[in-house]
């Protein structure tokens, strides 16, 4: 018996097995291959994904496989710039708001984290057969990869088994299909000796032949080649095919290895429903993208931190399980949020007739001009817009609640370095700030039930000061004003972040700090001891 088998162990279900076992879950992973995919598939990950990683303890064994985005360039067919984003190193989150990075790396770095924690249990080679929810828990019938069969049993089975997703099949969830497919050669490079792009990540919208040219990690770079109208599948996925188009950026036998190549068509799709009792979905399971903005393994990972501290509460029972179904409520409306603006740049991208390219150019060139496209290319920094959070009297979310919680540089008990890094713990935290006039925190008013139930919960209250204040040594210092800086735009002193770094709700006074902390009570229906 388990707490929680995960099926299928790509980056997401690594990812998942990682947080569960932080919190003291047991974890079985079943794995039909027998051995890791060897080739890379996603090329990037965001801000908020660094984050995730970051919660994973994973320390520095990421920095040889990967790298600064650095900028992306959109360019026509005739050389013009369209769109130009200089990727921030320090976001919003506390971390790069792009990264790219080898997957193969990314992937060995996590199955060492995973196999460093006791909680842990990878089974590779066995694949999944049938599952049985019994109400209580779910038996997992499997078998070897010579036929001898298995059985598990878990208190909660999680499906990260990729786009073609036999618990997704299981489940009977119908797939809503946007029916965004379009075929491209992929083709991973290594350059025989280092060369120096610019930009690093170059997409070429041109008609004739989309095209693009990115980093996918230190020493290995991608080449993405649209098929256009009139071109059959055989004449387009040979080697032959693959060296004529990259010839087009100067790339030769002489000059590069080729590592891998094949075709794809994109998809654009998500599961109508990601939970069935004690089964849930996650990553490509419940939702496939088109790659154009790099958000499927990111928007995975996000699936996975909002799951693993929900399902952390219902098994400390201090949750009622009626909480789980918020998974399916706030993940699936971020997603399809992701695959709209994906399908929208992969518009503009895949656009093969001249004069509808020739539209969209004047209105990318104009927009350049009037420098209007900053906003467009952080606007994925989305907000979640209903579950678990923060309510006003009529029920709808208040101000701020959802939003990501931003991360500064904070200074506390001789330590300097990101919020998360300083202020350690993994679960949710009230960050407040000092009376101006009094220089008290203000969650020394909350009463003794409230100050029980955060307790419980692992709530860790941190007072912030500004860099010019006394602080004690308890005091977490704001060195940038990042934290300050968001309650003060928020006319708050105090802000709920949740586990997986979203704004359960802000606060003004002590009369809102005890009902923000009494809303979080009624929602996850907590069943604290009596002190």
């Amino acid at each position: 018996m388990t707490d929680v088998l995960i099926v299928g162990y790509g980056p997401v279900g690594q990812v998942a097995a990682i947080l569960l076992a932080q919190r003291g879950f047991t974890v079985h992973v079943v794995e039909k291959w027998a051995t890791p995919y060897s080739m890379p598939r996603a090329v990037s990950y965001d801000g908020e994904a660094s984050r995730i990683l970051a919660a994973c303890d994973l320390g520095d064994t990421l920095d040889p496989v990967c790298e600064l985005s650095g900028e992306y360039t959109w360019k026509n067919g005739f050389g013009r710039t369209l769109l130009h984003v200089k990727v921030a190193e320090d976001g919003p989150t506390g971390w790069p708001d792009s990264i790219s990075f080898y997957q193969p790396g990314l992937e060995a770095a996590l199955a060492a984290r995973g196999a460093a924690l006791p909680g842990v249990r990878v089974l590779r080679g066995v694949e999944v057969t049938d599952l049985a929810d019994h109400g209580d828990h779910v038996e997992v019938a499997a078998v070897d990869a010579d036929g001898t069969p298995r059985t598990f049993t878990a208190d909660w089975v999680l499906g990260c088994d990729g786009a073609n997703s036999f618990v997704r099949r299981w489940l009977g969830a119908p797939v809503t299909d946007l029916g965004f497919g379009y075929d491209w050669l992929v083709c991973d490079v290594v350059l025989n000796e280092p060369v120096e792009f610019k930009p690093n990540n170059l997409q070429i919208c041109d008609p004739a032949r989309p095209r693009t040219a990115v980093s996918a990690g230190p020493d290995h770079r991608r080449w993405e080649f649209m098929r256009v109208p009139g071109e059959t599948l055989a004449e387009f996925q040979t080697e032959a095919s693959v060296w004529r188009l990259l010839g087009l950026f100067d790339i030769t036998p002489d000059t590069a290895r080729l590592d891998r190549y094949g075709v794809y068509t994109t998809q654009a799709c998500y599961a109508d429903t990601w939970r069935s009792g004690r089964v849930f979905l996650a990553g490509d399971a419940a939702h496939v993208m088109p790659p154009f903005l790099g958000q499927g393994m990111s928007s995975g990972f996000r699936d996975v931190i909002n799951l693993a501290w929900k399902l952390d509460l219902v098994r400390r029972g201090l949750a009622d399980a009626t909480l789980l179904d918020t998974y399916e409520v706030e993940r699936k409306a971020h997603v399809q949020h992701a695959i709209r603006m994906s399908i929208d740049s992969g518009k503009v991208i895949c656009e093969t007739d001249p004069k509808q390219a020739a539209g969209r150019d004047s209105v990318m060139l104009a927009a350049l001009r009037r420098r209007t496209q900053a906003k467009h290319a952080r606007s994925l920094r989305e907000a979640i817009v209903d579950g678990v959070l923060h309510r006003r009297p009529d029920g709808t979310p208040a101000p701020h609640a959802g939003d990501p919680a931003p991360q500064g540089r904070v200074a506390a008990g001789g330590r300097t370095g990101r919020f998360d890094d300083v202020v350690v713990g993994g679960g949710f935290v009230l960050v407040t700030r000092a009376d101006p006039a009094t220089g008290g925190d203000p969650a020394a008013a909350l009463d003794a039930d409230d100050a029980a139930f955060l307790d419980a919960l692992g709530v860790r209250r941190v007072t912030v000061r500004p860099a010019d204040a006394d602080a004690a040594p308890t005091d977490v210092v704001d060195l940038d004003g990042v934290h300050l800086g968001y309650l003060a735009g928020a006319a708050a002193d105090a802000v709920l972040v949740r586990p997986d770094f979203y704004v359960f709700g802000v606060a003004a006074g002590p009369t809102g700090l005890a009902a923000l902390v009494d809303d979080l009570r009624q929602q996850v229906a907590a069943r604290v001891p009596q002190p």
